[in-house]
């Protein structure tokens, strides 16, 4: 509900309404600007940071003059940022700070002296609630303490909530006025709408520039009228919308995501239907008609298509804020239009997207015979001629390198692939270095008879004989070796000799004797060597071939597979331990020590096994565990509560994006977003368009899949390194600890005879003066 107030007396009356009566009548509207009551649960929150600030930081809301004005009990925006980021670890950005206090804006918690309904990270002046009033309570130290102890929630609380007040916030200013960094907070927004996903990016970032924020408070409001003029695009942004046709009723209801009104825009008609709000607080994003048509009429100009036959066989939208294409299609069929595609990109940073891709649209087999057909001259002076292949050679090799240590594996395979690298006389030297790079090799569990198993490295395509021979390496012997079963290609499957292992039937008893002897941190820093092997060895085609199928790309994802049931392994092991576990203060240790394994988890940057410990701590079989969980300190409350913000998913997993943002490799990322980004993508875009290929779709992919080989450009090799020289000071054998307590002792008794002659001589001086005084004494008398 808003509320118009006058002037001075206003807040006051608000605080009354707001502590006592809550449900006093609509007073009339006045000049003022327009306030929300505010909800109890950001009333508390405000109430709790102006605590915090006065117990900490007195000194930040104080009187401040400015153009010799002086504003009451009022502080500055870039000291609030700065004393939330010290806070805690869930506030990650500056901008995040400011989202959080612009949610307190919004509600009227926090209010500007000039009341602007925006927060800037500034020397801009605010004013919390209650030193609006000349009679401000004073703060007791049992309220101090009590704001302490709450601080940590609601800044978590907060952080949830202050994403969507920032993005409000920049969709309420006016278009001009947005920096390019709010035009880059919206159009991150755009990419995971429903409804605008089957445009260009190119329309998306000139949206980005013209949408205009909407909200509507009471349900039943009419948004507009079957027949009435279109003037709008909306696209649903929080809350639901029915759709009402006379005669017929209510026909659909939208929901978040969805958009309306663009169909009377299009054909320049009348509204076919009308649009009522289902639910309060709805919000909309707006496009009006003139920016609508404009967009459509830029976008088609600064389009460049190039026909052959009649045909369109390459499209390139050019961006008005760039020279470089920004989307690109280009048909998949004719050669010579293949060709033309890989000399633009041959000129691009994209000729890696290209490469990576490629095998989605065309095979090996077609792409050969494109780069052998165009390697020499058709026509020209025989000078031209020369520049022309020599040219061309070099671009052909440029784009093979990139090749074959992408699809190296692949091409041993292929007969074309390989009768191409031979034949031609300017890469006989790549066909060495493609052996070399197709000797990719996987992890296998090998298990034994004796219910153990061993690890080895073996390729992919590798025969039984092949997988016996590693095996007898690793165990030093061969003999009496039979494979029972083999989950890869080539070799023989006995399932009759497979003997069920128990391990496979699920434990019985928990390994908390065991488990409770070993360091946190040695738990954490093996589990994260282990994951890094396994996700070392994850092929980036492996992305590719899930996501669209082993029909368009030809890669096995065995070692993808691995990687993702290593994520179920730790999630379920640590519910099997928590579940297992009878005794409650065993149980309240083992629970501290999943804490401190996600903790060290997070320190090496292994973020697939921190969110798999965390979630396997949030499953219901264990958050029920009510016992357990009142009886854990609250130091380890505060950590798993930034743990659990860190894994938030809202705002498409913000907080774990900005979160990987500022880490450097190596890295060991949450796969399943990024398998989840691949998908998104791939659902939500078309493939070919009007029969033509589209390359933004396949940039897009490329680019997560490229964040695979950011977060692998460092090895782990220093890190172990660390740990090593850590456990060799840690552990060492009986004989050096003997040593070392022998000489421990041998220099205590040494000290120890040091100080007896010290205090000895000591003795024999003291009682030889004592004899001089007295026989000095004897002879004066």
């Amino acid at each position: 509900m808003k509320i118009g107030w006058d002037c001075e007396g206003c807040l006051k009356v608000l605080l009354i309404i707001n502590k006592v009566f809550r449900a006093l009548p609509v007073p009339p509207f006045c000049c003022c600007r327009f306030l929300t009551i505010p909800s109890e649960r950001i009333l508390s929150a405000g109430k709790i940071l102006r605590n915090a600030i006065l117990s900490g930081a007195p000194h930040l809301i104080r009187d401040r003059k400015y153009h010799l004005k002086t504003y009451r009990q009022c502080c500055v925006g870039t000291e609030l940022v700065d004393w939330q980021m010290q806070q805690s670890s869930c506030v990650h950005s500056r901008i995040q700070a400011v989202g959080m206090w612009q949610a307190l804006l919004e509600e009227g918690v926090l209010n500007h002296v000039d009341q602007e309904l925006s927060f800037q990270d500034k020397y801009v002046f605010y004013r919390f609630l209650e030193d609006e009033l000349e009679d401000a309570p004073v703060l007791s130290e049992e309220e101090c303490k009590e704001s302490m102890e709450e601080l940590p929630d609601t800044l978590l609380f907060l952080s949830q909530i202050g994403p969507d007040a920032h993005l409000r916030m920049i969709l309420r200013k006016h278009p001009s006025e947005r920096t390019a960094d709010d035009l880059e907070i919206i159009n991150e927004e755009l990419l995971h709408i429903k409804a605008l996903s089957h445009l260009s990016t190119t329309v998306k970032r000139e949206l980005a520039g013209v949408l205009i924020f909407e909200s509507h408070e009471k349900a039943g409001t009419v948004l507009f009228n079957q027949g009435e003029e279109g003037t709008s695009w909306y696209i649903v942004l929080k809350g639901s919308v029915n759709v009402v046709i006379y005669g017929k009723g209510v026909v659909c209801t939208l929901h978040e995501g969805d958009d309306f009104g663009k169909l009377a825009l299009v054909n320049d008609a009348p509204r076919a239907a009308s649009i009522v709000l289902r639910e309060d607080n709805c919000h909309f994003l707006r496009v009006d008609k003139e920016d609508f048509n404009r967009i459509l009429r830029d976008v088609e100009a600064n389009t460049v298509r190039l026909k052959e036959h009649g045909q369109d066989v390459l499209v390139l939208e050019k961006s008005l804020s760039s020279t470089r294409p920004s989307s690109e299609q280009g048909s998949s069929l004719p050669l010579v239009n293949i060709y033309t595609i890989f000399l633009l990109f041959s000129a691009d940073s994209a000729l890696d997207d290209f490469v990576l891709m490629h095998c989605v649209f065309i095979p090996n087999s077609q792409l050969c015979p494109v780069l052998i057909y165009h390697a020499e001259a058709l026509q020209g002076s025989e000078q031209e001629k020369k520049d022309y292949t020599l040219n061309n050679k070099r671009r052909v090799i440029h784009l093979v390198m990139q090749w074959a240590a992408v699809h190296g594996e692949s091409l041993q395979h292929e007969e074309v692939s390989l009768d191409f690298l031979e034949v031609s006389l300017l890469l006989k030297q790549l066909y060495k270095y493609l052996l070399i790079v197709c000797l990719s090799a996987v992890l296998f569990k090998v298990y034994c008879c004796d219910h153990t198993y061993t690890t080895i490295r073996v390729p992919v395509a590798a025969s039984v004989r092949e997988v016996i021979g590693a095996v007898g390496d690793k165990l030093g012997s061969v003999d009496d070796l039979l494979l029972v079963n083999l989950s890869s290609a080539g070799g023989e499957s006995h399932s009759s000799y497979l003997i069920p292992l128990p391990e496979q039937e699920g434990p019985s008893t928990g390994t908390l004797a065991t488990f409770e002897l070993m360091s946190s941190k040695d738990v954490a820093y093996h589990m994260t060597s282990y994951d890094w092997e396994l996700f070392h060895c994850v092929h980036e085609l492996e992305l590719i071939s899930h996501t669209y199928g082993m029909q368009c790309v030809m890669k096995t994802t065995v070692n993808l597979d691995l990687f993702l049931r290593r994520f179920n392994e730790i999630q379920f092991w640590v519910i099997t331990e928590m579940c297992l576990c009878s005794q409650l203060s065993k149980r309240v240790q083992l629970l501290k020590k999943f804490i401190k394994i996600a903790a060290h988890c997070k320190e090496y940057k292994n973020l697939n096994a921190f969110f798999a410990v965390i979630m396997g701590l949030s499953n219901p079989a264990v958050s029920r565990l009510a016992q357990t969980w009142e009886k854990l300190p609250s130091k380890f409350k505060k950590f798993y509560r930034e743990f659990e913000n860190l894994m938030d998913p809202s705002r498409n997993h913000r907080a774990y994006r900005l979160t990987v943002a500022k880490l450097e490799p190596p890295i060991i990322p949450f796969m399943p977003l990024l398998i989840k980004d691949m998908t998104f993508t791939h659902e939500g875009n078309k493939t070919f368009i009007d029969n033509l290929v589209n390359f933004e779709k396949m940039r897009m992919i490329a680019n997560t899949v490229k964040i695979v080989r950011h977060c692998r450009s460092q090895p782990f090799s220093k890190l172990h390194t660390i740990i090593s020289h850590q456990r060799k000071i840690l552990f060492c054998s009986n004989q050096d600890c003997f040593y070392h307590h022998f000489v421990c002792f041998l220099c205590q008794f040494v000290y120890f005879l040091i100080v007896c002659m010290f205090f000895l001589l000591l003795g024999i001086f003291f009682s030889y003066f004592v004899c001089i005084c007295c026989s000095f004494c004897v002879g004066i008398i």
